[in-house]
């Protein structure tokens, strides 16, 4: 699909949105909406032997609530139509035997993220903004039962003793919870959609992530061996800028990944997944992301990617990447490429180390070659707004120099969108010499100042 195509979606998703409230169709589906939660509750009470003893296979349970909903309709009073009573149906089974009225969400890959602040809100983030469903859950049981569903297939629960988890669903969609007494109007639950097809660079460059002249450069650092953090907030694209340039790995090498929720997405043969462990009920049996970056050095990769460094285990990557394991790559929640580095430092010294801070930052700056950096910009898009070399110690100083910076100066066309795009400095990175060493030449235009 092209930039306009995405564009125009855009808009008529935004039209169809304001027109529902807008017109009689909103009230129409409040009427719909007071017959099915009837129906639900009739539901729950005829069925509830068989769901919350969980003696019924899917399968089963759907052609249950089929065959009851379709006689409770027969039995209601209220005039519907052939269409109306099968989206109750489909609704009451996405309900009972799915996720509930996020089920259509998890279905729709172009919804990114899915919040529910209690049972009477549900937001979604579609094409980088966020909107108010008329969707909701019948009450804080109805959602607590669906969050019971998505965590107890892994083991997990949610409950007084336990009042938050992390976890994932079936299809590596990112998953959290938090419920009463930490949670105070109802529980909350956010998904983190998992992309069913992972972006590629050609996509970034669509979209304006990227430009052809960064997409060739970082392939180039990727194969070359540098070591590469993707920093940013919450949101930002961090996780899918790793997968990107991941892709770029050669296909011959032994990739290992560590991550909190495996989301990677590598299409490489030689690749082993590593996911970090949370403890038991009893608070026993944890295996951190700084464990199993200790184990992965024990099983000879080529590559270490860590999905997010967010503590001690920010010492053990640095390590290893200054110690024959280059061309890992990682992610740090970051403002900006300076706060990486200050970051990384106070990670480091959550490891339990008393090291001299000037011995961290030599550490960091002989491991780290490149950060890119990344942000979501107020018209909802997600830019690469600077890509940064990590050159070196200077006095008690990390230095860096920007290669490539977002130009927001050329202002903001009709639709509300940035015209910017990122633009090379003009400047040209150190470690050009190592790359050429390894057989990999870049060329000079990459680096021509762009006006």
């Amino acid at each position: 699909m092209g930039l306009q195509d995405r564009i125009k979606k855009v808009q008529d998703f935004e039209k169809s949105f304001d027109s529902k409230l807008e017109t009689g169709e909103h009230t129409r589906e409040k009427q719909i909406d007071k017959i099915k939660r009837e129906i639900h509750m009739r539901l729950i009470t005829e069925l509830s032997d068989i769901i919350y003893k969980k003696k019924i296979s899917d399968a089963e349970l759907r052609l249950k609530v089929r065959k009851y909903a379709q006689q409770f309709l027969n039995e209601d009073s209220n005039p519907l139509s052939l269409e109306e009573k099968n989206n109750i149906i489909s609704a009451l089974i996405d309900d009972i035997v799915g996720y509930g009225p996020i089920e259509e969400f998890l279905l729709d890959n172009e919804i990114t993220e899915i919040m529910v602040n209690g049972p009477n809100d549900i937001f979604i983030e579609k094409f980088g903004k966020i909107y108010l469903t008329n969707k909701s859950f019948l009450d804080n049981a109805h959602l607590l039962r669906i969050i019971d569903k998505i965590v107890s297939p892994l083991g997990r629960r949610v409950d007084e003793a336990s009042p938050y988890v992390d976890a994932r669903l079936p299809d590596g969609s990112r998953v959290n919870t938090i419920i009463y007494p930490l949670a105070l109007t109802g529980p909350y639950l956010t998904v983190r959609k998992f992309a069913r097809e992972p972006f590629t660079i050609e996509d970034f460059i669509e979209m304006g992530t990227s430009t052809h002249k960064v997409a060739d450069f970082l392939k180039a650092c990727v194969i070359g061996k540098m070591n590469i953090i993707a920093s940013g907030g919450t949101g930002t694209g961090k996780t899918t800028t790793l997968n990107v340039l991941s892709s770029f790995i050669p296909e011959e090498e032994r990739i290992i990944t560590i991550e909190d929720a495996a989301e990677l997405q590598l299409h490489q043969r030689h690749v082993l997944k590593l996911e970090y462990r949370p403890p038991n009920i009893e608070g026993k049996g944890e295996i951190t992301i700084r464990d199993l970056v200790r184990n992965s050095l024990r099983m000879r990769p080529d590559r270490i990617i860590v999905g997010e460094v967010r503590g001690g285990e920010a010492l053990d990557m640095l390590q290893a990447m200054n110690t024959g394991h280059e061309g890992s790559i990682s992610t740090v929640h970051a403002n900006s490429p300076r706060d990486v580095l200050s970051r990384l430092e106070t990670m480091v010294l959550m490891a339990g180390m008393d090291l001299p801070v000037k011995a961290i930052r030599e550490q960091v700056s002989s491991a780290i070659n490149l950060i890119v950096h990344m942000n979501r910009l107020k018209d909802g898009t997600r830019r690469f707004v600077k890509i940064t070399e990590v050159q070196g110690m200077e006095g008690d100083v990390i230095t860096l120099q920007d290669l490539f910076v977002f130009d927001f100066s050329m202002g903001i066309d009709s639709r509300g969108r940035l015209k910017g795009r990122i633009k090379s400095t003009g400047l040209k990175p150190r470690f050009l010499d190592k790359l050429s060493e390894s057989g990999i030449e870049v060329p000079n235009e990459i680096f021509e100042r762009e006006i």
